[in-house]
């Protein structure tokens, strides 16, 4: 369990471009969710499905009055998918391991973070602009320093151009708690200049959150919002405030293990037009098997859903952000649980009814399993995420992972399954989706590529 949680705490964020206030978004259909100013993208394309897909699994709901869902038939793709980028291995300065989302500009430039690799093999953050031509825009500081390091969540893009994101571990708390921080808040300039807005300090003499794994969403006014997975003053986790200036506030603690509130959450926050957010933990919830919550603006936090209450046929550990569609129907995935025990992807709906669409399939299947990082859900409605293990190419043990597709009417499909080749192919995708204006599909594996350290890969319907 310990090591899928590691795995999980590497998604955070959500699938937009717009993340940042008033930034550019490439999922029309969740433009407001980053931030009520962010700007609609152009719309996407439903890929094609053909060939030897995997058959999907039917999967029960979840909590007493849930109804069922179907997994729904799949089928391949021919979808084309092509490395952008191949990261060099530990020690060249170069990143190495790009575990969360990518997020996108107008001028179509990925920007991203890698947890290892740059100067001091800390963590980078990187841009690879729309020529496929990668920088570095910085590399955090040794282990042991007050810089922050091993970034691991979305990055969001503000007004000015500056990029702001979450390290999880490091910050001027080493000062307090020697070798290591508890995180930080930072912002980058695109000059590369980078300030810290917050350290999180764990324990400390006020209760203050630590190990932010996610990144965060910024309202219009340039505030940051987000989780982290420890802290808060029952020690499972917290949502806090990082105000434009740097002031930063708890507006939730988590509930002590057994209380029935949600513990430990590893993926970030959505936010909707009305600034309430809505996030989910790993932990917690009535069965322990984690939950769904929402704060609104400028109120108190409460459990809309807790995994697990209907028995295994429910999803449990839920992995990666929430994504919200025009309706307000809440959509995410769990690593475990389902019909074959190997996670789902579910729908909550306005009414608090779960609906699980997808059951992954038994291993062996060819169906992707353990899916963890935030889905896409595009202008036409089809909702497009990762598995980090899984398929039929079958390079390593557990597979290397896919890029599926289910359609408004349950039709779930492969588009691309990874590790099919050894020497060049990315493998283990966990930051999720993003999509632009002619519907092509991007993303990061944190392992694979031609050095082995990870890839950034765009799917071409």
């Amino acid at each position: 369990m310990q090591n899928r949680i590691l795995v999980l705490m590497l998604a955070a964020g959500f699938a937009l471009a717009g993340c940042g206030g008033g930034g550019s978004g490439s999922s029309p259909s969740l433009a407001s969710i980053g931030s009520p100013s962010g700007t609609a993208g152009g719309s996407g394309t439903s890929p094609g499905t053909n060939g030897g897909g995997a058959t999907g699994s039917s999967g029960s709901g979840g909590s007493s009055g849930g109804s069922s869902g179907s997994g729904g038939s799949g089928s391949g793709s021919s979808a084309t998918e092509t490395v952008l980028y191949a990261f060099g291995t530990n020690g060249s300065g170069d990143g190495s391991e790009p575990s969360g989302p990518l997020v996108i500009d107008s001028s179509g430039n990925l920007y991203g973070t890698t947890a290892l690799g740059g100067s001091n093999n800390t963590g980078t953050v990187f841009e690879l602009t729309a020529a496929s031509v990668e920088h570095l825009v910085y590399s955090f500081g040794a282990q042991g320093g007050t810089d922050g390091y091993s970034p691991n969540g979305r990055l969001a893009i503000d007004a000015s151009g500056d990029l702001l994101g979450t390290t999880s571990g490091g910050g001027s708390g080493n000062a307090l708690n020697p070798p290591d921080g508890s995180g930080t808040v930072f912002r980058i300039s695109p000059a590369g200049a980078e300030t810290l807005l917050h350290s999180f300090i764990q324990p400390s003499t006020s209760v203050d959150g630590g190990q932010p794994f996610s990144g965060v969403v910024l309202n219009a006014a340039g505030d940051a919002f987000g989780t982290t997975s420890a802290g808060g003053a029952n020690g499972t986790g917290a949502v806090y405030e990082v105000t434009a200036a740097g002031s930063e506030s708890l507006l939730h603690s988590f509930g002590a293990l057994g209380s029935g509130d949600g513990a430990n959450p590893y993926g970030g926050l959505i936010m909707d037009a009305a600034g309430d957010l809505f996030g989910e933990t790993s932990s917690g919830g009535a069965t322990g098997k984690g939950c769904i919550f929402e704060i609104p603006s400028g109120g108190s936090e409460s459990v809309l859903y807790s995994f697990g209450a209907s028995g295994p046929a429910d999803g449990s550990v839920p992995a990666g952000s929430l994504s919200m569609d025009s309706a307000g129907n809440l959509y995410g995935a769990t690593q475990y649980g389902g019909a074959n025990g190997t996670g789902t992807i579910f729908e909550l709906t306005t009414a608090g009814t779960e609906v699980i669409l997808h059951s992954f399939g038994a291993a062996g299947s060819g169906d992707g399993d353990g899916p963890n990082g935030d889905l896409l859900i595009n202008a036409a409605g089809d909702i497009f995420g990762t598995t980090a293990s899984g398929g039929s190419s079958r390079l390593s043990a557990s597979g290397g992972g896919e890029v599926f597709e289910i359609t408004p009417t349950g039709s779930y499909s492969v588009l691309y399954e990874f590790g099919q080749s050894a020497a060049s192919d990315g493998q283990s995708p966990h930051g999720g989706l993003i999509e632009d204006s002619s519907g092509n599909l991007y993303g990061t594996t944190v392992s694979g590529g031609t050095h082995g350290d990870g890839t950034v890969f765009r799917i071409t319907p």
